[in-house]
């Protein structure tokens, strides 16, 4: 099913999934959605595998995280979260060199935080994995001082798609 695109969320110089000037970063770029979807899209390459051609857990696990996490500033752009449980299931190896999406969507939403819930699909529609959060609202002065900065954490302009297909879309319900 194809979505339209609201909006392109920031990235961040050092982030392990969206950082655009840390080596090591999956370089993730993340897209909100029409009905309150969130979806990364990444290429995993040879420094984030595990075994021969497969992505290390560890870090489908932070890519999980962190669009679940990211979910919260869908309708809040200043709303900030910290995990504070996670659970993943991992389905299907995930191969180097080839894109991903990773997608989440709040399933619940309370005063002190959310619970989001998601899943990492290829470009044949296979879903790799799943996970689902518990995340606890927090302001961005309790979680790092002096985070938010030009230096730190920016909009990288890039053309907008207009729509993204999401096979699995209906798992949200």
């Amino acid at each position: 099913m194809k979505f339209k695109v609201l909006k392109k969320q920031n990235n961040s110089d050092m982030c392990i999934v969206c950082g655009v000037k840390n080596d090591a970063s999956l370089k993730s770029v993340f897209y909100e959605l029409e009905g309150n979807i969130i979806v990364g899209i990444t290429t995993p390459l040879d420094i984030h595998q595990s075994y021969p051609n497969r992505m290390h857990g560890g870090m489908i696990s932070s890519l999980l995280d962190e669009t679940l996490g990211r979910a919260a500033q869908i309708n809040h752009p200043d709303l900030w979260a910290v995990t504070g449980e996670l659970s993943v299931r991992y389905k299907k190896p995930v191969l180097l060199n080839e894109p991903i999406k990773c997608v989440a969507k709040i399933t619940r939403d309370f005063t002190r935080g959310y619970i989001a819930e998601g899943f990492v699909e290829n470009e044949k529609g296979e879903i790799l994995a799943t996970a689902k959060g518990t995340y606890v609202k927090a302001p961005i002065e309790k979680i790092s001082e002096n985070f938010l900065n030009e230096n730190t954490w920016f909009y990288v302009n890039e053309d907008l798609p207009e729509t993204i297909e999401i096979a699995n879309a209906s798992y949200f319900g």
